[in-house]
Parts: C-alpha cells; structure tokens; sequence
C-alpha cells in the first residue's frame, strides 16, 4: 500500500500561483506514474498532469503552458505548480500514483485538496 498525503491548496483570486506537493509514504522510485487529477462539484475525475519514472509529462490541453508538474525521487514528493489560474480551474485535486507489476496495474490516491480560483 502507498498512502498519498497532498498539501497546497487555498483560494486564490484568478491570474495567481498555487504549488500542490504531494509525499508518498515509499520510495516512488517503483511507482511508474504519478499525477494529478481534479474534480469539479458535479463534473468527473480528469487528469490534470502525469509524469512517468523516466520522466515524460502529460498535460490536458486545459492547463498545457500554465501547470508544471515534477518529481524528487529523493524526497519521494510529486508537485504541480499551477500559475495563471482561472475560475474554471476550481475543483479538488487528488494526487495519483500507478504501481505495475507484471500484467498487473495497482492505483493509489490521496484524500484530495481544494483549490479555489475566485475573485
């Protein structure tokens, strides 16, 4: 079991920066992919930003050139650095981690934080 504890997030008035750090309770250098995904009040799960072990990135179009996200295999920690924020990017953010094992593909989530973009 990976346990996520994600941490950064707040109100922010539009036009402004959050950064969202998330710690995973292993090393994550076995976890193939971490990321982010958010979700809306009435609106499903989507992913945010995703970075493999290797180190390639996945964006939705939506935050493409305003979001970052990154990993410090040393402090076993993935963050998402959010500028340029806009209403539309309210929603709980929940942090993700995939783990494969052979054929097999184990997922982990974290409890969630709210960002809020609002003037």
């Amino acid at each position: 079991q990976v346990q996520l504890v994600e941490s950064g997030g707040g109100l922010v008035q539009p036009g402004g920066s959050l950064r969202l750090s998330c710690a995973a309770s292993e090393s994550i250098f076995r976890i193939n992919t971490m990321g982010w995904y958010r979700q809306a009040p009435g609106e499903q799960r989507e992913l945010v930003a995703a970075i493999t072990s290797g180190g390639s990135t996945d964006y939705a179009d939506s935050v493409k050139g305003r979001f970052s996200i990154s990993r410090d295999n040393a402090k076993n920690t993935v963050s998402l650095q959010m500028n340029s924020l806009k209403p539309e990017d309210t929603a709980v953010y929940y942090c993700h981690a995939r783990i494969r094992v052979g054929a097999h593909e184990y997922d982990y989530w974290g409890q969630g934080t709210q960002v809020g973009v609002s003037s």
